[in-house]
């Protein structure tokens, strides 16, 4: 798989009906390794190693109901208190990051109401905190360590 913009890591992997699979500390499972799902297990170190965020709340590839109807989000970090502190959107390397992709997680957002957002496709990354009385976002350097 293509080298991305994150630190090294180590992960296990296995051929699952004949194509590469790579385990899901989160699902606890063995996944068909896309290019995407490459990006999302990297993200998921990233906010363990790097961020230090929880393990126990941190939650992978999930349906919401937003006025409904069904969406999925990437990644979700939880608060302690059960509340969203941050959704992560992923998308595979070769795909860019577009003002709609930052819409569209920001139209989610605005019912689930995550202090931060972050979408990446491996090589560029982007971190916001949200503005909700304005109902925008505002670009930050780095996401916050948790």
């Amino acid at each position: 798989m293509q080298k991305l913009n994150f630190p090294e890591y180590s992960f296990k992997f296995k051929s699952k009906e004949n194509k590469p699979a790579i385990f899901s500390m989160l699902r606890k499972k063995y996944l068909v390794l896309t290019p995407e799902e490459w990006v999302r297990q990297h993200c998921v170190q990233f906010l363990i190693s790097e961020k230090k965020y929880s393990l126990s709340l941190l939650s992978e590839e999930r349906q919401l109901y937003l006025n409904g109807i069904t969406k999925r989000y990437d990644i979700v970090a939880y608060k302690p208190t059960g509340e969203i502190e941050l959704i992560v959107e992923c998308k595979a390397p070769n795909i860019p990051i577009t003002q709609e992709t930052f819409d569209q997680i920001a139209r989610y957002n605005l019912a689930l109401k995550a202090d931060y957002l972050m979408i990446t496709n491996g090589m560029n990354h982007y971190f916001c905190t949200m503005d909700y009385e304005h109902e925008t976002y505002l670009f930050l350097e780095h996401l916050p360590s948790h």
